[in-house]
């Protein structure tokens, strides 16, 4: 039975698979086409927002394809760039919004910058992968969730960033057990939280990114259960709700996860680490 763990592992340790594969589904491949042979002709910011289907694109491979028909919102942050720090860009709280107006800089370098090959083959690349994680997602959200951070997390270097991202709070606050709420409630006492218990430098070490994907799609396993990857698929149910199955196999995760803590991690870090996975797997009842 598949869980979002051994889906993850699967599609991580193939990824360039699994992209060409996304690349290669006609939808994907005449949306990327039509991008790379008109994004070209483009000359302003009003021309850009104008096309749906290019503007479409663009805030997709930037995560923020829910915003396509919020033009005037997109024009402006366009028309700011992302030169100063005031900038409403730079500015909202979802930090997607600086990563698009830097990659379509029109105030700061010219029309032309966006339709550079290196530019269009940046977002051809980011539009693929978005697609593939929305795809997952709709078989296993905790398997989108896993392929988001793992792309995304080594480009925040702030704990407000994290916040300012719901996909990014999700994972943490599975990672760590933090209250769902406690954000809604004081932004700054969870981003000092997040900051102690994940040092913003781990994200950008590939092993520790790592170990913080396996840790959240363990936790996310034994919240869930293996029904979020496959819910037409019978389950074991112990009674605290938990699959036999997945408890199991996300137990054996995370015990190899606490014995590789102290290589990977600073030792007050992985005391946290051990005492809330070791809690969450104390309230076990695993099946045989």
């Amino acid at each position: 039975m598949s869980t979002t763990t051994s889906t993850y592992l699967s599609i991580s340790q193939n990824l360039a698979r699994y992209q060409q594969a996304t690349a290669d589904q006609p939808a994907v491949k005449t949306a990327s086409q039509y991008y790379a042979a008109n994004i070209g002709s483009v000359t302003s910011i009003s021309q850009f927002v104008g096309n749906y289907r290019l503007l479409s694109y663009a805030l997709d491979a930037y995560g923020l394809g829910d915003q396509v028909n919020n033009t005037a919102l997109v024009t402006q942050v366009l028309q700011g760039g992302v030169s100063s720090s005031k900038s409403l860009a730079n500015t909202l709280s979802n930090p997607n919004w600086a990563k698009f107006a830097a990659a379509f800089n029109f105030t700061g370098e010219g029309a032309s910058s966006i339709s550079t090959p290196t530019a269009v083959q940046t977002t051809t690349t980011n539009y693929v992968e978005e697609q593939l994680e929305t795809q997952e997602g709709q078989q296993d959200p905790g398997v989108q969730l896993a392929l988001y951070f793992q792309r995304v997390a080594p480009t925040i270097s702030n704990p407000l960033s994290i916040l300012g991202d719901t996909n990014l709070t999700d994972v943490v606050q599975t990672i760590f057990n933090l209250p769902p709420d406690t954000a809604a409630t004081n932004v700054n006492a969870e981003a000092s939280e997040i900051n102690q218990l994940m040092p913003m430098s781990e994200l950008q070490n590939p092993k520790e990114l790592t170990q913080l994907t396996e840790r959240f799609t363990a936790m996310y396993d034994l919240d869930y259960g293996a029904g979020g990857a496959d819910a037409s698929s019978p389950l074991i149910v112990n009674s605290d709700g938990k699959s036999s199955t997945t408890a199991n196999a996300a137990s054996t995760i995370l015990s190899g996860v606490i014995s590789g803590n102290s290589s990977a991690t600073s030792s007050s870090t992985a005391s946290l680490f051990n005492n809330v996975l070791l809690a969450s797997m104390q309230s076990l009842t695993l099946g045989g």
